[in-house]
């Protein structure tokens, strides 16, 4: 790899390719038609490179040839690692104010997920259980809807978008397979795999690790930034988080730029790495990690997870072992997991470099309190309490369009269905779907809500292993449904 001429125009990659070459094709690329780009950027190496490659290549056109729009897109979980955080914020908005200092295309931004579909929402909300490999539920929410959204909108507005993203081939022999599938005959572009109208452009797709760290060192970023900061970043990382837009990227568990909360991975080697090296106030936030990976142990699922699925249902394994497939989270481990966060948080803005760091969203409180309280028979109203307890202080909690019953009348309840003998959660979930309905000019879904409730499994997990231990072999389901 050689840089022997000025501007670097001699500069020549370890593939043999010269940025002479690289910046022509990527200005042909531009130049050929008026679909606008959009670069997804997460803060590694690549995409920087990417990123970087494409504003220089573009800055040496003539004024009146830079007219296409080239968004730059960043995507935030609300979980990222907080050391990478500032650095993706202030790359943003330096992109955004030297392209209009210099007159350039870019127009640089963040996506979130909708705080509907959040990570603490889903997990400490409905209960989700943390990640892994065969339930990636992160992935899809977190990152790969708010990129396909904000590609459609492009989509809808300019008819077809190219999007541009810092992948390499190298990475991984499946990478290289995939981005050799949907490559269109002839041309430096591949088809998308979700979106006939939008095309990827992988401008760095022969490069190596040496030549992504030669160019970064070797060429200064236009936008003011310190590459050499970047390598700083790099020095125990695992890895780096490409913009996900499809399921065919690899989890990025473990990596710098990616999630804290990443259960993924056995264990987060550069969250402890980072903590080693002098960052000792994210040890909170490895603790909660751990314990989160901790709840993936078949021997403790038992223990934090229900019996039951969301819906209602109860699962055996397929192996005919008369083992559960466990469900959601329950609802008091879900509140420990709400006291770690909360606790975490506490420690975090006392000890790190920001005071007011955020690791859970007042909005996000709002809406787990929601669904604890209208789906999750939370009569308690417990989140309030809990809030106080950790945090010393209280949010502007809403009043209305909650449930009416209270923790007095749960405990009434409970007492009388003992008695009974029928399931509490039962008639909780029956007076939740009353209330819910409650006003309205047309309440004939309530038939259909009371007959989806009796029809879930309402026997006691004791009763199912007994279930299937009486009918032994028993199928894979046992039927649901009031005996």
């Amino acid at each position: 790899m050689v840089s022997d001429a000025e501007n670097g125009e001699k500069y020549v990659f370890y593939t043999g390719k010269a940025l002479r070459d690289m910046h022509n094709e990527i200005q042909e690329v531009y130049l050929a038609d008026e679909r606008p780009w959009v670069v997804g950027y997460s803060g590694g190496k690549d995409s920087t490179t990417a990123l970087q490659l494409v504003w220089n290549a573009i800055a040496e056109l003539p004024q009146q040839k830079r007219k296409k729009i080239v968004y730059v897109i960043s995507s935030d979980t609300l979980v990222e690692t907080p050391v990478i955080v500032d650095f993706i914020n202030q790359t943003i908005q330096r992109v955004n104010e030297v392209a209009i200092q210099k007159n350039m295309p870019f127009q640089a931004e963040k996506l979130k997920p909708p705080i509907t579909q959040s990570f603490w929402v889903n997990l400490i909300g409905r209960g989700y259980a943390a990640p892994q490999q065969s339930f990636r539920w992160c992935t899809d929410r977190l990152k790969i809807q708010p990129s396909n959204k904000f590609i459609m909108e492009k989509i809808s507005k300019h008819g077809e978008v190219v999007l541009v993203l810092g992948v390499r081939r190298s990475e991984s022999m499946a990478r290289a397979q995939v981005m050799s599938l949907y490559r269109i005959q002839g041309t430096v572009l591949s088809r998308h795999s979700n979106f006939p109208r939008a095309y990827v452009y992988t401008p760095i797709e022969d490069l190596t690790v040496d030549d992504v760290w030669g160019y970064l060192l070797d060429n200064p970023s236009p936008w003011g930034n310190n590459n050499k900061d970047l390598l700083t970043l790099y020095q125990y990382a695992t890895g780096e988080c490409p913009l996900v837009v499809d399921d065919t990227t690899p989890t990025c568990g473990g990596s710098r730029f990616g999630c804290w909360v990443c259960t993924l991975v056995e264990r987060d080697k550069s969250m402890e790495s980072l903590i080693t090296s002098g960052e000792e106030w994210m040890r909170p936030l490895l603790e909660i990690r751990d314990f989160l990976a901790s709840t993936q142990d078949p021997k403790n699922k038992s223990l934090y997870r229900e019996y039951k699925r969301r819906q209602g249902m109860v699962s055996f394994k397929s192996d005919g072992s008369g083992v559960i497939s466990r469900g959601p989270y329950k609802l008091e481990v879900c509140k420990e997991i709400l006291r770690r966060v909360l606790k975490a948080q506490v420690d975090v803005r006392s000890k790190g470099p920001d005071p007011n760091m955020q690791l859970i969203l007042p909005e996000e409180i709002h809406e787990i309190r929601r669904i604890w309280r209208t789906e999750r028979g939370d009569w308690e109203d417990s989140l309030p309490k809990i809030y106080r307890e950790i945090t010393g202080s209280d949010l502007e909690w809403i009043r209305d369009d909650l449930g009416s019953f209270s923790g007095k009348e749960s405990r009434l309840l409970e007492e009388i269905c003992k008695t009974h003998e029928v399931p509490a959660r039962l008639v909780t979930k029956l007076l939740d779907a009353e209330m819910q309905l409650q006003g309205m000019s047309r309440r004939s879904s309530i038939y259909n809500k009371i007959e989806r409730i009796l029809a879930e499994e309402w026997r006691t997990e004791e009763d199912l292993l007994r279930y299937f231990q009486d009918n032994n072999p028993a199928p894979k389901n046992a039927p649901g449904g009031l005996k």
